[in-house]
């Protein structure tokens, strides 16, 4: 039942609700517009996390929600804060994160005279979160946060963006607080798992592709023990791949950027798809070729907890409203009648799979060599350290090579945000303080927010950033020889020294420009105890592990003579 309470600030009250609703951690950008809700804060039993710019709080939200499934809570300023904090909020809702975003607002009674620092929220989140709203009366912050918690997690989770009046926070009354919130969940009809059955028994090359959020490591594991009964071979969506362990016999590699040829032709010539979680948008079907719309040639059986993704893109010859989670845990029940028909198909698959992530038989050009460096932290690293990464070629050696072997182990933007690596880093050390935590981010990519590094030292964060510099924007100086071959323009870059950098903010810095230099560096950052970067100088040549900017452009001088 909800509890009475005398009269309270609104700030207070706002507070209150995070505590009832089970908030441990809030990361924010102070702001005027919103004292209220941090002199409530000063008292609760809450960790907050202040960060240095609100793109990086929000992002450490985002984090937050990734890992633990419950809304990540990030508070910023009006106007300036609220532009920055747009990033992260694209984030959460292209990657179906649950995450809250408070903002300060101006008094009521200046609305709509542009004054300092005015926006209309609800226009300008409008489109990038499932619900925003801004709270006039102090009466309704338990009604509405409530409804905010619900909305972020239910269905396909994403960002709920709440405005905070000023004066709003200041006025008091005597309510009482929301119950603790409920993630709705979904589950398969009735007979829709004796349907999936038959389908499986008739199959000959099915191949299941597991994507999306509302899974948790017991889902994982659950999902992991029926493929291993049906001998199903198993791929993971675009930067998903903590969603099933890399190492086991039915895994079949990454359905993403650069994706291994032998798994795409196996996609292609499925006659059955088990869709798990995702929506197949545009990374994972390059660039919605995969599957034919609105009706695929491959039979496909979709499963996703918020019905308004299920044929929306895809037409599913089964259609299932369920949570993986619920879905996962219905799958108990499944046993094949005998022994599958593609049995040694998913062998070969595995096998291609182990072949093609093997960082060993890969060599380019340059005295660093990446695949050395990705072998060395494969044999290093615990089985539970968190990888982060933002956007750039860089990351596909963390996403073709690292074997990913637990839930909760990857933070990565499926929208494409340059960045991010650093900020998830810091949110996922403030959550899991036990845990390692490494952040592979490109030259370009890490100053986006590389101020956060600040807050790693602030509140003692030892993580570990590994900043791989080829001194250039490496993705789109590849596109750029793709199709303008030779006419370098605007992706050139003069980079400072990193690991100077670690050590004016009081951490731990090297530079390594070696193969051989890189292990004993890695040795000595992970001992340190300190937030650390080691600045790795790869080869400008080397911008993927299959081929050179000069190749690009000689294969696009070809095509065009």
């Amino acid at each position: 039942m909800p509890t009475s309470h005398p009269a309270r600030p609104g700030g207070h009250i706002l507070v209150d609700q995070l505590v009832a609703h089970g908030v441990k951690h809030v990361f924010c950008v102070p702001g005027e517009s919103y004292l209220a809700v941090l002199d409530g804060l000063h008292d609760a039993n809450i960790d907050v996390t202040v960060c240095r710019q609100e793109g990086g709080a929000a992002m450490m939200a985002d984090a937050h929600g990734k890992l633990t499934g419950e809304p990540g809570i990030c508070m910023v300023t009006r106007g300036p804060g609220a532009s920055n904090a747009m990033a992260g909020v694209h984030i959460a809702m292209q990657d179906s994160t649950p995450m809250i975003l408070f903002v300060g607002q101006i008094e009521r009674g200046m609305r709509e005279r542009e004054a300092f620092q005015e926006m209309d929220y609800r226009a300008v989140f409008g489109t990038q979160a499932k619900w925003v709203t801004e709270i006039d009366q102090v009466e309704r912050i338990p009604e509405l946060v409530s409804r905010a918690f619900h909305v972020a997690t239910s269905g396909r989770p994403g960002p709920v963006v709440i405005a905070l009046p000023e004066d709003m926070l200041v006025e008091t009354a005597a309510v009482a607080d929301a119950p603790h919130y409920e993630t709705i969940e979904t589950a398969p009809a009735a007979g829709q798992l004796d349907e999936l059955q038959k389908l499986l028994s008739q199959a000959k090359a099915p191949i299941a592709i597991l994507g999306g959020s509302r899974w948790d490591a017991d889902a994982v594991g659950r999902f992991a023990a029926f493929a291993e009964r049906f001998q199903l071979p198993v791929a993971v969506s675009f930067r998903r791949q903590m969603l099933f362990p890399a190492e086991h016999p039915c895994y079949a590699g990454d359905v993403g950027i650069g994706l291994n040829p032998a798994l795409l032709k196996r996609v292609q010539e499925a006659d059955l798809v088990l869709l798990v979680g995702g929506r197949m948008s545009e990374i994972p079907s390059q660039a919605y070729t995969l599957f034919d719309i609105p009706v695929p040639k491959q039979k496909l059986v979709h499963v996703h907890p918020d019905s308004s993704e299920l044929n929306r893109v895809y037409r599913a010859a089964l259609a299932i409203n369920a949570s993986p989670i619920a879905f996962s845990q219905a799958l108990d029940g499944l046993t094949p009648a005998a022994k599958p028909a593609w049995a040694a198909g998913t062998e070969s698959m595995h096998g291609s799979y182990l072949a093609w992530s093997d960082p060993t038989a890969v060599r380019t050009q340059g005295a660093l060599q990446m695949g050395a460096v990705m072998q060395t932290l494969r044999e290093t690293l615990p089985p539970d350290a968190i990888m982060t990464n933002g956007a750039g070629n860089y990351a596909t050696w963390l996403h073709r090579f690292h074997r990913f072997q637990r839930y909760g182990t990857q933070l990565a933007p499926t929208s494409g945000s340059m960045g991010y690596g650093l900020p998830a880093a810091v949110g996922a050390k403030r959550v899991y303080p036990d845990r390692t935590v490494v952040c592979l981010a490109g030259d370009g990519c890490f100053l986006m927010h590389g101020q956060e590094f600040a807050t790693a030292v602030q509140y003692d964060l030892p993580i570990l950033v590994i900043v791989i510099d080829n001194g250039m924007y490496g993705t789109i100086r590849m596109h750029q020889e793709r199709h303008y071959p030779g006419r370098i323009s605007a992706t050139a870059l003069r980079n400072p020294d990193f690991a100077a950098y670690a050590k004016a903010f009081g951490g731990h810095g090297e530079r390594v420009e070696t193969t051989e230099a890189f292990a004993p560096a890695l040795e000595r950052a992970l001992a340190s105890g300190k937030p650390a970067i080691l600045h790795c100088l790869i080869d400008p040549e080397v911008i993927s592990p299959t081929t050179t900017l000069e190749k690009i452009r000689e294969t696009a001088l070809k095509a065009r003579a």
